[in-house]
């Protein structure tokens, strides 16, 4: 535990040191509000709003609100870049538009699972301990900052372009996965809302071409926000397009998909249906069930 503790005290500030490199590579060609960068302005306001969460959350030892958080953060960031901007374009506010809806679905969903749940199994250790809960609010500071590179890139940015073809693209793939997403969600929803199910793995709808539907449909929406907001992009601005890689690296690298199906594997492994589920299922990429038995 005191090993953990130290390194979650080594790794906050690295983490916010991740936070002012992709601020600064962000601000390059942006708006200036009260002689600060507005991108900049937008980071430091991501990050201050976990701290200020954390303080209630680490008190009551509770995890409770961290996602809604997350997703509240998402809104007024965005929400915060396009009312200080002294210039919106029609790309900010299709940004503007299209991020909030997503964050809310996201956060409510997200906020009724953990309540019906009672908690969220991760948290069951780190929210005993103050650095690593720390670090955990704090990581979640520097996922939105990184996640809106891009977006709030071409929200700040001076450089205006008119929306063409990258914009349309970009919204139509946004909206691909969106849909993905949220149609993944609802019938996971209602699979374990049957009695019948109990106990049981979905592999029906869009879970019998992916064992992780949802996280897919995440991945190609940020893929569309990133899409609309190249064609503004300049200098070290090109940087923010680490928001798709970040998005895709955190979910089949770190906590998506590893952990998923380690406890899926805990839980269900060695049982033929589940095995031979696994065989002839994608993890991630929705395709046809292969031929595999």
């Amino acid at each position: 535990m005191e090993k953990a503790n130290r390194q979650s005290l080594i790794a906050i500030p690295l983490v916010l040191l991740i936070g002012a490199g992709i601020a600064f590579a962000g601000s390059q060609g942006g708006y200036r509000v009260f002689g600060v960068p507005l991108f900049a302005l937008c980071v430091a306001l991501a990050f201050a709003m976990q701290w200020l969460a954390f303080v209630p959350a680490y008190i009551k030892r509770t995890e409770m609100f961290f996602d809604l958080t997350g997703s509240i953060t998402y809104i007024t960031v965005v929400v915060v870049a396009v009312l200080l901007s002294p210039s919106v374009d029609a790309r900010a506010l299709l940004l503007l538009g299209i991020i909030p809806i997503w964050a809310l679905r996201l956060g409510t969903f997200l906020f009724g699972r953990i309540r019906a749940a009672g908690e969220d199994r991760r948290f069951r250790e780190i929210k005993a301990s103050f650095p690593r809960f720390l670090l955990t609010w704090t990581l979640q500071g520097l996922w939105v900052s990184l996640s809106l590179a891009a977006a709030l890139a071409a929200i700040t940015s001076e450089a205006k372009v008119e929306l063409g073809a990258f914009a349309l693209a970009g919204f139509l793939v946004w909206l691909l996965g969106f849909a993905i997403e949220v149609i993944a969600d609802r019938q996971k929803s209602k699979f374990k809302a049957e009695a019948k199910n109990a106990g049981k793995f979905i592999d029906v709808g869009l879970w019998a071409w992916s064992r992780h539907p949802n996280y897919f449909g995440e991945i190609v929406l940020w893929i569309g926000v990133a899409i609309i907001a190249l064609p503004t992009l300049n200098g070290w601005q090109w940087l923010t397009m680490i928001s798709p890689i970040f998005v895709i690296i955190l979910l089949t690298r770190i906590s998506g998909v590893p952990m998923l199906e380690a406890r899926a594997d805990e839980k269900w492994g060695g049982q033929a249906d589940y095995e031979e589920y696994k065989a002839r299922t994608s993890v991630l990429i929705p395709l046809p069930p292969s031929k595999r038995q």
